[in-house]
């Protein structure tokens, strides 16, 4: 059972490493910028590092916490501008940001499950957690 919280950060988290690293190409600003993103390039690679550095928190379990809370940041407004399934025209176009807009959701509720519990056992937080409290203090 120890495992089980690692391996679920590890999958949690590739996908904002991997697509992250994608929003600083041309093709992702470009589409972005066509579905209304204002200052797509500007707001595209800042949410890529968002994501890409959330997602790296996580995976590693370094500062967990606050790399859910990136993640967070990073997937509310993603999630709203992107994947805005009532304004679709087209109805297979609806259900499938539907289905992202949902997928989304959930992705939010796992970033809050960890911005509230923390990385779990075999994380560097954990284990910086476990040496501070075996280090005896250091008279000043």
């Amino acid at each position: 059972m120890r495992y089980v919280a690692f391996v679920g950060r590890v999958f949690y988290a590739l996908i904002f490493v991997i697509l992250g690293l994608g929003h600083f190409s041309p093709q992702t600003i470009a589409y972005a910028a066509s579905q209304g993103v204002p200052l797509a390039t500007v707001a595209v690679p800042f949410s890529g590092v968002l994501a890409v550095a959330g997602g790296l928190s996580v995976l590693v379990g370094y500062r967990a916490r606050l790399g859910a809370w990136l993640l967070v940041l990073f997937l509310v407004p993603v999630t709203v501008m992107m994947h805005a399934f009532w304004a679709a025209q087209d109805p297979m176009a609806a259900m499938m940001q539907l289905s992202n807009f949902l997928k989304n959701v959930s992705m939010i509720g796992g970033a809050l499950v960890i911005g509230y519990f923390g990385a779990g056992p075999l994380s560097l937080d954990a284990r910086m957690s476990a040496t501070a409290t075996r280090s005896p203090a250091v008279a000043a």
